[in-house]
């Protein structure tokens, strides 16, 4: 479809090949203007996000404006995300399931499979990376869509982007597949970034219905929160013994005197009264607050690692080897499914993109290197077997190992000595006179 025609419900005023938009006027005949216009539209009018105090409440009515089928709002819900998102230890969580996939190395296949080492330049970019972190959070958003930024070259003076950018969560509709400009306008008057231009320089990551894990995360840290609040509040009123000063003067300015200097005490140990004046210190009674809140806060925590890494004992305390082995095998499935997910926006939506952008990359594949991810001790038993049963070429531990390898002497043949090394050891058995 035309350029032209997909603004033509937006921006109506054209005259042949000029666009007149509310962010200027555009030649589309004039290749850098299409450039611009791209950049220029997928601009948003950005908005500071509102810190209110959240409830159960808030959450359900925002996930209910979230699937409304006619017009899909996550606004709401995702104010509720950014709360969820700052909690500690769900940080904890979901750091450990994205330091796991990022810490793998991948490579760069051919249609043979066979790994192409130059193409892997093209990928060990910052911005390689960052696409990578964005794409993992649409598993806690629901969904992420990533703009590339220009081509440019890196100081080897290989092709590459400046960067990659999120658009704002809050301007997409990925129900419908459109980015609204300004916060609270109808889908329908949207740009539709699944169709070229915007398409080409777009990666989509996530399922369009999907709401992702901080919608049942919020369950757990919104209570978390209040609990902790409570705590604090019950601290701060049962926490210290109360205070309690009697006495028999009728003076206004004496009690005021008094009740002053019990409050501008604080922490100090002593103070100074008159003889009729009693100083009471009472201590509280209540029940034990470690029960109350302490507890509701461990399951919250133990519910947040059960829904982000599958267990617990890989960020909490484990009772015994075996168990968290067994917990660490559903975490590592968990890691799978991740990099999966991964590959699949790989191969699917940017290796396309950059091929069409002039990266030398066609017929490469994207995929994960588990050759290298073995521990010193699986690597050792491995490369000793291989060596039992197959003759290896030196350069592979030349090369992985930075040590020069030389052929060893057969251990059946005795070495030969040199001539004058022979005809002094025959020297030394003779007379020492002739």
């Amino acid at each position: 479809m035309d350029i032209r025609n997909l603004f033509s419900g937006i921006f109506p005023q054209r005259t042949r090949d000029v666009l007149r938009t509310p962010y200027g006027n555009f030649n589309l005949a004039n290749e850098a203007d299409r450039k611009r216009m791209r950049k220029m539209v997928i601009e948003l009018q950005r908005t500071t996000d509102a810190l209110t105090r959240k409830d159960i409440r808030d959450w359900r009515n925002a996930w209910q404006l979230a699937i409304n089928v006619d017009n899909p709002d996550r606004r709401r819900l995702y104010d509720i995300y950014r709360d969820v998102e700052i909690d500690l230890h769900l940080s904890g969580c979901v750091a450990q399931r994205v330091g796991f996939v990022m810490a793998r190395s991948f490579k760069l296949v051919d249609e043979k499979g066979e790994e192409d080492a130059e193409a892997m330049h093209f990928f060990e970019q910052a911005w390689f990376k960052q696409l990578m972190r964005y794409a993992l959070d649409s598993i806690y958003w629901g969904h992420s869509l990533i703009e590339l930024g220009e081509l440019a070259t890196d100081g080897d003076g290989c092709l590459c982007y400046t960067d990659v950018t999120l658009l704002p969560r809050k301007h997409v509709i990925p129900e419908y597949g459109r980015v609204v400009t300004q916060l609270g306008q109808d889908w329908h008057t949207g740009i539709d970034y699944r169709r070229p231009p915007f398409s080409d320089w777009l990666i989509e990551a996530g399922r369009p219905d999907d709401l992702g894990l901080y919608l049942k995360a919020a369950t757990q840290t919104i209570p978390k929160k209040n609990t902790m609040a409570f705590w604090d509040t019950f601290s701060e009123i049962f926490g210290m013994p109360m205070r309690i000063a009697r006495t028999t003067s009728r003076d206004q300015s004496e009690i005021e005197r008094l009740d002053r200097m019990l409050r501008e005490a604080g922490t100090a140990l002593s103070m100074v009264a008159g003889m009729e004046t009693e100083i009471e210190f009472v201590e509280s009674g209540k029940g034990d607050a470690y029960n109350v809140y302490d507890k509701r806060i461990d399951r919250a925590n133990s519910e947040l690692s059960k829904l982000v890494i599958g267990q617990t004992m890989t960020i909490e305390d484990g009772s015994s080897l075996s168990q968290s082995e067994t917990h660490l095998e559903v975490f590592q499935n968990l890691v799978e499914s991740d990099c999966d997910r991964l590959r699949d926006i790989v191969n699917n939506q940017l290796i396309p993109r950059m091929v069409r952008h002039g990266f030398p990359i066609k017929g490469l594949r994207f995929d994960w290197d588990y050759s290298v991810d073995y521990t010193p001790e699986q690597q050792k038993a491995y490369e000793e077997m291989v060596i039992q049963h197959y003759n290896v070429d030196p350069r592979y531990f030349e090369e992985k190992y930075g040590i020069p390898c030389r052929e060893k002497p057969d251990p059946e043949q005795p070495m030969r000595q040199p001539d004058d090394k022979k005809g002094k050891q025959q020297n030394a058995h003779a007379p020492f006179f002739d």
